[in-house]
């Protein structure tokens, strides 16, 4: 365990006070490491004992690139660029307002509604913020909503898309623990669902204790529901082919992805909004945010290899019994645990950062490791509206420029009490994430 703890403190060291990149940070950790474990010295840095750890790092980096699998990674995000480029977020909007908006803070309520919508299908938590707030923040300073409350409701349901599926985080989850993706994705389908309606009910409470604060607008009739609706039903239908599909077993989430990018492509196509242009940003868009996820993955397999082969797993696990702790207890340490690093690190960096450590021991304990996968991604979610790094509060409040991130933070706050209740009700009642994929594969 002094060996890989020790890697641990470098990679912390590289990551926090060098500012190193965290894939070059894991990657060079690993491969040093590896190396001392075989013998390797400041006095023989040119020998042969160079051989393995390269070795490790070279058949990582052949392996990942040759993986089919990993083809659901660039796919997926090529689907969430052209969706993007397509100009949905300002319809997903107008649907949910034609249905929500005349409720005491329904334009917030609608908010949420289309964040986890567009975030499902964007991808990106991060992107979700900052189109978001162009097109639902007007409408919501137009009819006197608080800054806090329109803002935080912003923030706060684009962090539904890194669960509701397809979703990378899940992927990424699944390469390093090499879980079932479609079970995952079955296993955030419901959780993604109850962040929503949580969500409501944050902003419910907000205008209950404050009505001021989300004034209602006006209703809108039948037929204006219809029109808002018929702007979004090719979206809604390509959710439904790929998500189905994997669902039941028609294709895999390869084909899917495959699927769901053709589909996002003829959207594009059909609303005119695609050109020669946008197309081309779309796809190299795409590829750099790939590359940027295979770097550290690859970084994080051979960071893991090292800490495996350094047998910190089996070392944590005795060290874990030695304090006679329930496996509850621990699984509390560890939510604990990522809780406080979420206050400093941002959500990509975390999973990685832990997740090769602690699943194993996760395992060993006998918890379900697609379960153990959601709970991990709410905590995330979670991490991106946390002082003092909250990204998800920070890109806001950089496109808001008139809003405060201090009044953003502020805003969240019954929003954070939602997501602390539910990771409580998922952590207590596995059954939440488990009862799809149970349902269709088990």
């Amino acid at each position: 365990m002094i060996v890989s703890a020790f890697g641990f403190a470098i990679l912390l060291g590289l990551i926090l006070i060098f500012r190193m990149p965290i894939a070059f940070a894991m990657g060079t950790v690993g491969i040093f490491g590896f190396g001392y474990l075989q013998g390797l010295t400041f006095d023989n840095l040119f020998d042969f004992r160079w051989t393995g750890a390269l070795s490790l790092a070279s058949n990582r980096i052949i392996d990942t690139s040759q993986e089919y699998g990993l083809a659901v990674i660039p796919l997926f995000i090529l689907m969430g660029n052209l969706v993007t480029k397509a100009n949905l977020s300002g319809d997903l909007y107008k649907a949910s307002n034609a249905f929500l908006g005349h409720r005491k803070g329904g334009l917030a309520m609608a908010t949420i509604v289309a964040c986890g919508g567009f975030s499902a299908i964007c991808g990106s938590s991060l992107a979700t913020s900052a189109t978001m707030a162009k097109v639902a923040m007007p409408p919501m300073k137009k009819y006197g909503y608080s800054d806090g409350l329109a803002s935080a409701s912003i923030a706060a349901g684009s962090t539904l898309g890194i669960l509701i599926p397809p979703s990378v985080i899940l992927l990424m989850y699944g390469l390093l623990t090499e879980t079932s993706i479609r079970e995952l994705f079955a296993a955030g389908f419901i959780p993604g669902i109850l962040g929503i309606f949580m969500y409501l009910l944050a902003v419910r409470f907000v205008v209950w204790r404050n009505p001021d604060r989300g004034p209602s607008a006006e209703r809108s009739s039948f037929a204006q529901r219809v029109l808002a609706l018929k702007n979004v039903w090719g979206v809604l239908l390509l959710f439904v082919i790929v998500m189905g599909g994997i669902y039941l077993g028609v294709f895999t989430p390869s084909e899917a992805a495959g699927i769901g990018a053709g589909g996002a492509f003829l959207i594009a196509l059909m609303r005119k909004s695609l050109t020669v242009s946008t197309l081309f940003h779309a796809l190299l868009d795409t590829g750099r945010t790939s590359a940027m996820l295979f770097t550290v993955l690859i970084g994080a397999l051979i960071f893991s290899d090292f800490i495996t082969i350094a047998g910190l797993p089996a070392d944590l696990l005795a060290f874990v019994q030695s304090f006679d702790l329930s496996p509850f207890g621990v699984i509390c340490i560890i939510i604990a645990i990522y809780l406080v690093l979420g206050m400093v690190f941002e959500s990509l960096s975390m999973i990685l950062l832990t997740v090769p450590i602690f699943y194993p021991l996760v395992q060993s304990l006998g918890f379900d490791l697609v379960w153990f996968g959601i709970v991990v991604v709410v905590v995330t979610e979670i991490s991106l509206i946390t002082p003092p790094v909250g990204m998800n509060v920070f890109v806001l409040s950089a496109v808001l420029k008139d809003v405060k991130a201090g009044t953003i933070f502020k805003g969240i706050t019954p929003f954070w009490c939602a997501d602390m209740i539910r990771l409580a009700l998922i952590v207590v009642f596995s059954s939440i994430a488990l009862f799809l994929p149970e349902l269709l594969y088990r």
